[in-house]
């Protein structure tokens, strides 16, 4: 029975399985029908848009030559109408010429004949009929009537589509994935010298298979790519996977897209813990800020309202104000052991922490404070962490304070030990957590130099945490460990002289 059973599972999972399959092929080919069906639409108002265009030369050319053979035809007019009419001119001078002489022979006197004889030689040496050039100055053929379209015809006639470019092949020992970037590199199965142009799609993912052709997230395009590799830069890694795909273009048409590939890029993604941070914090998913109207006054009230199951809390109207407070946020569903489940920091203990774990692995984040801050302080945490805990001030935190309040202090601090940092504060800092390694360090985000390290052993999961007074604090997550960093850490042989003084084995 239990054997016919775990076989009939097996069936059901087999099935199952290869109805998903069909199930997205039918979607692939629903997908295909519709692109076929647009595409062809496509490429017949471009094939009329290219004809136009022929049109539209040829009789731009037919009207160009049209005006050179007109002009030809008038430059030629003139010619010969100037010279017939010097001709018929020397004709009527040379016919009178000709009478004068005739008449001459009939002189008597021989003196008067003498006379008649020297103004005919004279006449006759000075007469326009021979200084005539007695050939056409131009010809009839016309010059720019010698037009040969044959070649023109045969090209025309061999004109044919062009051919759909092959799918390119993505080489993925050459793809790279760093800094929040992407280096995708790409190759064409063989020459293709009318390519004009790649398209690279993309899509964020967190399915580690074939891309589906339903999936959370939409293809994004990236146009016109003239070479064989492109960097997406400035990502934010919230999935751990990338799909990518790319198709040849030539002047008419694009090709298939080639095989995907999945390239993972995990990387540690995680909002702040509203429902348990201290009142007189605003926290939204990446930002957290001082708001001196919070106040205990309403504490018992929220206590009330607080739903013990999820940790939700209902959005609250100022007691003072009567101006709603910020809504906090709702369980997590990536962490559903941690909201809810601790107590609400109170008193002096300005803190919110992070709603996800860190149990193992290298993970970094960032945070850049207001201009204005007076005082705050960004590290790590146990959950046990007290709730009129200061961050810093137990043996279950680490962190750097930045005090803006009369006179600016930068230290490390934990188990209410402090070092004085002798770096200047940065815009933004970049915290480097190694759990199996036990090291926690702090950056300058933008230069990557190391501002302090602590060196312990982390025996329970940790909680990136935040203290903020009188100012505000934005939250990066989603990064890569810096090439930067990870070289450095890689570099260090121990601790530096500077941590030396905090360094401890955690309880």
């Amino acid at each position: 029975m239990e054997a016919q059973k775990e076989a009939l599972q097996r069936i059901i999972s087999t099935l199952a399985h290869k109805n998903d399959e069909i199930q997205n092929f039918i979607e692939t080919l629903n997908h295909t029908l519709k692109g076929v069906q647009a595409n062809s639409s496509s490429v017949i108002a471009e094939l009329d848009e290219e004809f136009d265009g022929l049109y539209s030369i040829l009789d731009e050319m037919k009207e160009s030559m049209t005006t050179s053979i007109k002009q030809e035809q008038a430059h030629k007019t003139q010619e010969l109408q100037n010279q017939l009419s010097q001709c018929n001119h020397a004709l009527e001078n040379s016919e009178e010429l000709l009478e004068f002489a005739t008449r001459s022979l009939d002189i008597k006197d021989s003196e008067e004949f003498s006379k008649a004889a020297r103004q005919i030689k004279d006449r006759v040496t000075m007469a326009p009929a021979f200084r005539l050039s007695l050939k056409p100055k131009v010809s009839d053929n016309m010059t720019h009537l010698m037009v040969d379209f044959s070649q023109e015809t045969r090209m025309l006639q061999a004109l044919k589509f062009l051919p759909v470019p092959r799918a390119p092949e993505i080489v993925l020992a050459d793809c790279m994935v760093a800094d929040n970037c992407v280096t995708v590199s790409w190759q064409m199965p063989e020459e293709d010298n009318k390519i004009d142009h790649y398209v690279l799609e993309y899509r964020k993912t967190n399915f580690d298979g074939l891309p589906r052709v339903k999936d959370e997230r939409c293809w994004e395009i990236i146009d016109y790519i003239k070479g064989t590799e492109y960097i997406l830069s400035g990502l934010r890694f919230d999935s751990k996977y990338m799909n990518f795909r790319v198709r040849a273009c030539n002047k008419a048409v694009a090709g298939d897209y080639s095989d995907p590939v999945t390239l993972e890029t995990k990387a540690l993604t995680f909002n702040l813990d509203g429902s348990s941070s201290h009142l007189n914090l605003k926290v939204e998913d990446s930002y957290v800020e001082w708001d001196s109207t919070g106040g205990k006054s309403q504490e018992n009230k929220i206590k009330g309202k607080e739903n013990k199951g999820s940790g939700q809390i209902s959005l609250l109207k100022n007691s003072t104000s009567g101006t709603p407070s910020p809504k906090r946020s709702s369980v997590s569903s990536r962490s559903p052991l941690i909201r809810g489940s601790r107590d609400r920091f109170t008193g002096e203990s300005y803190t919110v922490l992070g709603d996800t774990t860190i149990e193992n692995g290298q993970h970094y984040w960032e945070v850049k404070a207001q201009k204005d801050c007076k005082s705050y302080s960004v590290g790590v945490a146990y959950k046990s962490m007290g709730k009129f805990d200061q961050l810093g001030k137990t043996n279950t935190s680490w962190c750097v304070h930045i005090n803006n309040w009369l006179q600016t202090t930068f230290a490390a601090k934990h188990n209410n030990k402090a070092k004085t940092l002798d770096a200047t504060v940065p815009d933004r800092i970049g915290i480097y957590c190694d759990f199996d390694g036990g090291q926690l360090s702090f950056y300058n985000a933008s230069s990557k130099q190391l501002l302090y390290t602590f060196k312990t052993k982390f025996t329970q999961p940790l909680l990136p945490g935040f203290m903020v007074w009188c100012g505000g604090l934005t939250l990066t997550t989603g990064l890569q460990v810096p090439t930067a960093v990870r070289t450095m850490q890689k570099s260090e042989n121990g601790l530096s002289g500077s941590a030396s003084s905090l360094t401890n084995v955690a309880q």
